[in-house]
């Protein structure tokens, strides 16, 4: 897949868990973790949102395209 998920750089810049995170934005361990792990075929706005809101990021943070 071109996108690519640098969710694990932002977490660990900001020494936050997988689990804490989770917590903030109010979904499942497990589908943070597929999302984090590049597996996730789409993101809601809103999860995207939630996760920019408890981040204090931008959304090209997390999300980065290069080509294959």
């Amino acid at each position: 897949m071109s996108i690519v998920v640098n969710l694990n750089n932002v977490l660990s810049e900001r020494n936050l868990k997988s689990k804490e995170l989770a917590e903030m934005i109010g979904i499942t361990e497990a589908n943070l973790s597929i999302l984090k792990s590049g597996k996730a075929k789409a993101i809601r706005f809103s999860t995207l949102e939630a996760i920019c809101k408890a981040l204090e990021c931008q959304p090209a943070d997390i999300l980065a395209y290069e080509k294959e």
